[in-house]
């Protein structure tokens, strides 16, 4: 029985344990203090040593960044090549234009397009046919017009140039419109002769590459007779019966371009940011002085005190004063040089510039022309007087000539009861055709014309409806003038992704991944051209493919073809965007053209995380016969004085700063690449046409891959 008993421990035994407890927790905590001790020792030592390592790689760095950045400026001169290239041909294009004899107007000259226009408004009795044949000239001077605003950089621009530009476009948009209304008048007096068997009345149709006319004339006048829809096509118009017994004509004058809206204007900010370049060119020219007076009397005293005699003297201040025309040639020719390339870097800096100021608050249904873009031409819609008929009289024909030309009809009349408006003058139901070059990602919007206001606006139309299919919109308009159909300008911001990829030497493809579509791009030499198109993953056909354009000319094409992927000023008011340093980020678009004949660059998800002040993108070299496999893509950060080769890559959990080992940092992106280039690859690099990588850096400098992706 006592055995089953637990053996009752006595004090001195407790106690014993206890303190071997004691001794072993104390011991316990001795070795983690020193294990902790160790521990905070070596990683202590450990960022010591990654200190000391930064420290001496940044003391490089800075060590080597004045060499670095010397031969990044040297480099950098293919632009000022391309812009002196650029400047030479603008001066050469009157020349161009002369030896062409074409007899069409050089339209820079203002005395040529004076006589143009006033012997074009001279001629009259112009039928539509003629009118059209005449306005391909016309448009193409229009273009070209637009073409010198846009193409010629702000400090070659004088704002007498500008004026005589832009009126001259103006001139030429309201004549043109002028003579079509004119051929549409002398058309409506033939509508008895050409009209129809069946219906009595007059329809004709005249199609053009950029016009096309649609016109029916009201001579029956039978008030069954509502519904208008024209030959081969579901075109037309469902009007009221007020209009099918009067006498009027209809008309659907279907413009491929715009000239409704009005003209945005060349200078804005631009001035401002040229305030430093136009001061330092004046010091171009009150520099030469001072710098003759000087030399001239530092070579006259050395003369004077010579012992020479006068023929002597004579020779030597003649000899002082050629040295000193030639020193002070010499300084000129330095400062203009660096002036043309200051102003070349303040004209690309300001194509990437976030306007500071929201546009004018619209009113109410007025369309913000900065939210939207107008596509697919206008739509001039008019209800005319039908003019007196053409009447044969005795083998002449006869016809009153009215003094105030073709009327509109005004529809519903400006004084009319409520409750009659919408009995007797209810909209009328119109069908169009959307331009087939056009591209719309959503339902298109139908707006109208304001001519007191001049401004487009979404009221006065209602139940609209497109069918996607037949390209054809639907709608009920309560009174007829200009529409035009509109889409986000911003619709395909921001990007998915994109990617930079060289081709051949002066040869690159750049691909634009949105929400909605693909867009590939090819560059080369000073062109661009459309490769290709991508609609939910399948290939569309565009009329762009294959065209080869210069950068401006095919930026305005894509833009007019509703494939816009060119941010503007005022674009981040619009779009969640990820802003970056202007300076920063104009600096990588200038080197990664530099780099684009040899390496790839490509979107990474890590640029949206890093600073503000810091860009990240994928780069690798692409395959050469050195390098026969494509490497794997690194990532770089840049911050516009240093580059560094980043240890995370695209799959990395969270975001780091830290340096991939064995890298260092540099100055450049171009000297990031030179650690890892191939010889061949620094062969293509040193020898890219300096137009090619003009037109490279101005084409990522407009669609701002890294602020807007």
């Amino acid at each position: 029985m006592s055995g089953s008993k637990k053996k009752k421990i006595s004090k001195a035994e407790r106690l014993k344990q206890l303190q071997e407890e004691e001794e072993k927790r104390r011991k316990e905590e001795e070795e983690a203090r020193l294990k902790y001790e160790k521990e905070e020792l070596e990683k202590l030592e450990k960022q010591r040593i990654e200190s000391e390592k930064w420290h001496q790689l940044e003391e490089k760095d800075l060590q080597r960044r004045t060499e670095e950045l010397g031969e990044l400026n040297l480099l950098e001169g293919c632009f000022l090549e391309a812009e002196k290239l650029k400047r030479d041909t603008r001066s050469l294009s009157q020349w161009k234009h002369y030896l062409q004899c074409d007899g069409s107007p050089d339209p820079s000259i203002a005395q040529e397009m004076n006589t143009f226009i006033s012997l074009w408004k001279e001629e009259t009795n112009q039928t539509f046919e003629e009118v059209i044949e005449k306005s391909k000239l016309v448009l193409r001077l229009i273009e070209k017009l637009k073409l010198i605003l846009m193409e010629t950089p702000p400090f070659d621009l004088e704002d007498q140039n500008i004026i005589q530009y832009q009126g001259s476009i103006l001139q030429l948009q309201e004549l043109l419109h002028l003579k079509f209304n004119k051929a549409t008048e002398i058309l409506l007096r033939q509508a008895s002769t050409l009209a129809d068997l069946d219906s009595g009345n007059m329809e004709k149709v005249i199609q053009d590459e950029n016009v096309t006319l649609y016109v029916w004339a009201n001579l029956k006048k039978n008030p069954r007779y509502k519904s208008v829809k024209f030959a081969g096509t579901q075109i037309g118009f469902e009007i009221p019966r007020i209009l099918a017994t009067s006498d009027i004509a209809l008309r659907l004058l279907h413009t491929h371009y715009d000239h409704v809206t009005p003209l945005h204007f060349v200078r804005t900010e631009q001035e401002n940011s040229l305030l430093m370049t136009e001061a330092a060119t004046d010091e171009v020219k009150t520099i030469e002085e001072p710098v003759n007076r000087e030399d001239q009397e530092e070579y006259k005293a050395q003369a004077s005190d010579s012992n020479l005699n006068y023929e002597d003297e004579t020779k030597v201040e003649e000899q002082g004063v050629t040295e000193a025309q030639r020193t002070s040639e010499a300084i000129k020719g330095e400062l203009e040089i660096r002036l043309l390339s200051e102003s070349v870097s303040a004209a690309q800096l300001f194509l990437i510039e976030n306007s500071t100021e929201k546009p004018d608050i619209y009113e109410d249904n007025e369309v913000d022309l900065c939210q939207f873009t107008t596509l697919g031409g206008v739509y001039h819609l008019d209800i005319l007087e039908l003019p007196p008929q053409c009447k044969p009289v005795k083998g002449w024909m006869i016809v009153q000539i009215l003094q105030e030309g073709l009327q509109k009809f005004t529809y519903p009349p400006e004084t009319v009861e409520d409750f009659e408006a919408e009995s007797t003058f209810p909209p009328i139901e119109v069908t169009l055709k959307v331009h087939e070059k056009v591209i719309f990602f959503e339902d298109p919007m139908v707006v109208r014309w304001d001519a007191e206001g001049k401004h487009w606006r979404t009221d006065g139309i209602s139940n609209v409806f497109y069918d996607a299919e037949d390209r054809l919109i639907s709608f009920s308009l309560e009174t007829f003038g200009p529409v035009t159909l509109i889409q986000d300008t911003h619709i395909n911001m921001p990007f998915h992704s994109w990617e930079l990829r060289p081709l051949e030497i002066n040869n690159v493809l750049l691909t634009v991944t949105t929400i909605f579509t693909e867009i590939q791009i090819q560059i080369k030499e000073n062109l661009c051209m459309l490769a290709s198109i991508k609609l939910k993953g399948k290939e569309h056909i565009s009329i762009l493919e294959g065209k080869w354009m210069s950068p401006i000319s095919f930026i305005i094409a894509l833009k007019e073809a509703g494939l816009n992927i060119f941010p503007a000023g005022y674009s981040h008011f619009y779009v969640v965007m990820n802003n970056k340093t202007t300076s920063v980020e104009m600096k990588a678009y200038r080197q990664m053209a530099l780099l684009s004949s040899a390496f790839a660059f490509g979107w990474s998800k890590w640029n949206i995380v890093c600073h503000y002040t810091k860009v990240i993108f994928k780069v690798r070299e692409q395959p050469t016969e050195e390098l026969t496999e494509n490497p794997n893509w690194v990532l770089l950060m840049f911050s516009g004085d240093r580059a560094q080769r980043l240890k995370m890559n695209e799959e990395s959990e969270s975001f780091s700063e830290a340096l991939q080992e064995g890298t260092e940092f540099h100055s450049t992106l171009y000297h990031m690449m030179k650690d890892i280039a191939s010889r061949e690859a620094m062969e293509k690099i040193n020898s890219s046409n300096c137009q090619f990588i003009d037109s490279v850096c101005y084409m990522l400098l407009s669609t701002r891959l890294l602020s807007y992706s």
